[in-house]
C-alpha cells in the first residue's frame, strides 16, 4: 500500500491559518514559543484557539517549538495549550528526549542545524527520539550562525539523505516551498517535510494559496 509524506505547517499565529492548513491535509501544526522569532506567539494566545482545532474530525498533531527552555517550562506549555509534542530547537541535552525519567520522554524530538555531515551524524545518534509512538524522531533545518530556523535558507539535502538512513521518521525543513518540495521529497525520501516561511504572506501570516499548493504538491509524491 502506498503512502504520502507527512506535512508540518509551522510558525502559525492565527486560528484561521491553522484551520485552513488542517483542512488542506496538514499532519502537524507548529506554534513557536520563542519571543525573538518573527513567528513567535504566546501560550495564552495559542491556548485560546486550540479547542477549535480539537473539534476537527481529523485534528493534526499539535507541536510546540521551543528554544533553550527548561523541561518544566516546555511541559507546562504543552499542557496549558493542549499540545501533543515539543520540538526542541536550541542546545538542549539528549537526556531531555531519551531518558525514560525525563518529563519530556515520549513527547519531544530534536531539531538539528548541522554545519557538516559529520556533525549531523554525531548529533543524530545522540538525539534521535527512541519513543516508539513519537512522530517524527528528528528534524533537520538549515544552519544559520544566529537564527534558530525560519531563515528561508535551503538545508543541505545530501546531509538530509544521510540522516534519513538512520531513522524512518526523519523530517526535512529549511527553505522548502511549493516549487521545490516535490524535488526535496524525491531526493531525500523523508518521513515528513516542514515549512514556515515558504508559505507566508508575511512573517507569521500564511498565504492560503501557498499552503494548499505546498500540501498538495507534497502529498502528490507517493511511497510504496
Amino acid at each position: 500500500m502506498s503512502h504520502s509524506v507527512q506535512v508540518k505547517i509551522c510558525g502559525l499565529t492565527r486560528l484561521e491559518d491553522a484551520l485552513f492548513a488542517a483542512e488542506c491535509g496538514a499532519d502537524y501544526l507548529g506554534f513557536i514559543f520563542f519571543p525573538p522569532s518573527k513567528r513567535g506567539t504566546t501560550a495564552e494566545h495559542v491556548a485560546s484557539f486550540i479547542p477549535e482545532l480539537r473539534k476537527l474530525d481529523h485534528c493534526p498533531k499539535l507541536v510546540g517549538v521551543f528554544v533553550n527552555e527548561s523541561p518544566e517550562t516546555v511541559l507546562d506549555t504543552l499542557n496549558k495549550c493542549d499540545l501533543d509534542i515539543a520540538q526542541l530547537h536550541g542546545h538542549e541535552v539528549p537526556s531531555q528526549i531519551n531518558d525514560p525519567n525525563s518529563m519530556l520522554h515520549g513527547r519531544a524530538y530534536k531539531a538539528l542545524r548541522p554545519q557538516s555531515l559529520a556533525e549531523a551524524e554525531a548529533d543524530a545518534e545522540w538525539y534521535i527520539a527512541e519513543a516508539p509512538t513519537l512522530r517524527p524522531s528528528i528534524l533537520m533545518d538549515a544552519y544559520h550562525p544566529e537564527l534558530y530556523g525560519g531563515t528561508g535558507e535551503l538545508s543541505d539535502w545530501e546531509i538530509g539523505k544521510a540522516i534519513n538512513l538512520m531513522t524512518d521518521r526523519f523530517m526535512l525543513a529549511g527553505g522548502l516551498t511549493p516549487d521545490n518540495v516535490v524535488q526535496a521529497i524525491t531526493e531525500v525520501l523523508p518521513y515528513g517535510v516542514d515549512v514556515a516561511s515558504g508559505v507566508e504572506a508575511s512573517a507569521g501570516i500564511k498565504d492560503h494559496s501557498l499552503v494548499k499548493a505546498f500540501i498538495d504538491n507534497a502529498k502528490s509524491v507517493r511511497f510504496k
